[in-house]
């Protein structure tokens, strides 16, 4: 009877064992999975509260996507195996794991794709020949407040076509008091009101990374009517991903609903 209960104890045992084993590479995988997130989420975080420049933000996101790729090949693998071992838990963890790691990768691909569809250029304006001119925020913005020239104003022109001059049907006053609101409705810092030019200046900050984009509009008259213009700015980078535009977009949708189109 003793050696019976001793095999049965030598049976099940190794079984557990070889169980808890199979356990090793979901877990493994899944917390990779789960600090190359951190590692994505914290990348512009980081930048945001000054832990670190933008650029390593940058080359933060780029890393993620890479770890991502290998989280998601070792989760599939571990997934298959737990499959084979019939390992419930073994499973469930490796299909974790294979989602947050398809959403580490993912994410920057997508960014990545994005950014090649939009010009190099972060300077937007809706008058391409006279764009508004920066005065209050000037110091602010240590690359200068110039617009750039003829060759961004061919590019924005063929990327984004229907950003033109907006014709207000009321006179610079009520004008000037539509579009103050409608910035202020945007959450945007107002930075400088000047209804006497019929400017208003004001700068945006980014959700994720923090950056600082500065805005101005002009209001001018033009009889009866008014004529409003924007011009939206980044303060770092190369290409802003179509943000400025979308910013114009948004802005001149809440002054005139009609003059955007979907």
């Amino acid at each position: 009877m003793e050696y019976q209960g001793h095999s049965k104890d030598q049976m099940h045992s190794p079984n557990h064992s070889d169980r808890s084993t199979w356990l090793v590479l979901p877990l493994f995988a899944a917390a990779c999975a789960v600090v190359t997130v951190i590692l994505l989420l914290s990348s512009g975080l980081g930048s945001r509260v000054h832990l670190w420049h933008f650029r390593t933000g940058f080359a933060l996101i780029k890393t993620a996507g890479y770890i991502g790729l290998g989280c998601a090949l070792l989760a599939l693998v571990s997934g298959l195996i737990s499959i084979r071992k019939r390992h419930a838990k073994g499973i469930l963890l490796s299909l974790l794991a294979l989602l947050l790691a398809l959403a580490a990768f993912g994410i920057p691909l997508y960014w990545k794709t994005q950014a090649q569809a939009y010009p190099r250029i972060h300077d937007i304006s809706t008058d391409l020949q006279h764009p508004p001119a920066f005065v209050a925020i000037s110091s602010a913005r240590h690359a200068g407040v110039r617009y750039p020239g003829a060759a961004v104003a061919a590019m924005q022109q063929k990327a984004y076509p229907d950003l033109k001059t907006v014709v207000l049907p009321f006179p610079q006053v009520e004008a000037y008091k539509v579009a103050l609101l409608a910035a202020r409705d945007m959450g945007w810092d107002i930075v400088a009101e000047l209804p006497a030019e019929g400017k208003i200046e004001a700068t945006d900050t980014t959700k994720w990374f923090g950056f600082k984009d500065d805005i101005v509009i002009r209001i001018q008259p033009a009889g009866n009517r008014s004529l409003l213009d924007v011009r939206s700015v980044s303060r770092e980078g190369i290409s802003d991903v179509g943000t400025n535009a979308k910013r114009i977009r948004a802005y001149l949708s809440k002054v005139v609903p009609e003059s955007v189109k979907p």
